[in-house]
């Protein structure tokens, strides 16, 4: 199995906590997994809602009057919601504020479970804890009113990087693996959010580096690109990966350390040559694995001719779904569990 390239959780699972989600994990995937999330349960079930509920009751944070909720649309035009946005309360000082994300206290509460299972026999030796955490664009460009945007990100960003120092003080940088979530930003590229900053290429680019310089280069890194799946269905639907591709070759380009895994989508509908081309001029590092995410709920004849698809346009590969489970009806989730097993014990380059 050591060549294998293995099986990739993006985070979230629609489970009741972290052991259920590792004991589910890990047995039905335990010889393809590198890495394991706690399956980011409870208050995290929504990706970054939590981190919403978080900045309006904040004391320095008050939804903006002056803007009309932004709506949040799906790719086929349905609308899902429409959030009102915060800012900062008049005359606080962003540089200032304070945030508490929560996101140390749930990934060291979670190791705890994790090394106990491992001591136990249930997730294999040499598996690392998997900490998924959100960029400051996704909260950003999500819930924070336009005109506040600027001084937010860099306090949200400050608040991030301290949670993930806490992480990296708690937890033994050999059995930690942190993956970006790089959500907002492939939005951005896809001219989701108005107004786009003129410089967002620039500005996201820098942002990928930052947050690769804060990983110490013990521990594993991985960031993955998505389209959003707040419905279990996507925000934008990719024309191609020609987007994807892009954004990777950017982030390669500008990393001061290893990258460990790349996480790239794939719709349901897309086995064709034309999803996949763009993707032959995306040279990775030779140690970075590449996880398509292709596997989709109840679809084995589609996972494969998704998976002899992307193979015309890539050498190697490991497998996933295209984003986290968290949103599904939790009764797929055996079935999602089995149909990464199928899939990686018949996969072969």
């Amino acid at each position: 199995m050591a060549s294998h390239p293995g099986v990739h959780l993006v985070g979230s699972v629609a489970m009741p906590d972290a052991e259920s989600v590792f004991r589910a994990l890990a047995g039905g995937l335990g010889p393809w997994l590198r890495r394991v999330p706690d399956g980011e349960t409870g208050a995290r079930h929504r990706w970054i809602y939590w981190q919403y509920e978080m900045l309006t009751r904040h004391p320095d944070m008050e939804i903006d009057p002056t803007i009309e909720p932004m709506p949040l649309y799906q790719w086929d035009g349905m609308l899902i919601r429409t959030i009102p946005q915060v800012r900062f309360r008049p005359g606080v000082d962003p540089a200032a504020v304070v945030f508490e994300t929560g996101y140390a206290p749930a990934a060291i509460d979670s190791y705890g479970v994790f090394r106990r299972l491992r001591a136990d026999g249930l997730i294999p030796e040499g598996v690392r804890f998997q900490v998924s955490l959100p960029t400051a664009m996704a909260s950003g460009f999500m819930y924070i009113s336009p005109a506040a945007r600027s001084d937010y990100l860099p306090a949200y960003e400050r608040a991030l990087f301290r949670a993930l120092d806490d992480i990296l003080a708690a937890i033994p940088h050999a059995d930690l693996s942190i993956q970006w979530d790089i959500c907002q930003e492939v939005l951005v590229f896809e001219n989701y959010f108005t107004p786009r900053p003129a410089d967002y290429k620039a500005q996201i680019l820098a942002e990928f580096a930052r947050l690769a310089a804060r990983v110490p280069d013990a521990v594993e890194l991985g960031y993955h690109l998505c389209y959003g799946s707040p419905r279990d269905e996507h925000l934008v639907m990719p024309k191609d990966t020609a987007i994807l591709a892009e954004m990777a070759e950017g982030l390669v380009r500008g990393l001061p350390r290893r990258l460990d895994f790349l996480h790239l989508p794939v719709p349901r509908e897309r086995s064709d040559d034309a999803y996949f081309a763009p993707l032959r001029r995306l040279a990775l590092p030779a140690d970075t694995t590449l996880y398509l995410g292709l596997i989709h709920h109840d679809d084995a004849a589609g996972d494969q001719a998704r998976i002899a698809g992307a193979k015309t346009a890539v050498p190697r590969f490991g497998l996933s779904s295209e984003c986290g489970w968290g949103r599904t009806d939790p009764a797929r989730v055996p079935g999602l569990i089995t149909a990464h097993r199928k899939a990686a014990e018949t996969l072969a380059f």
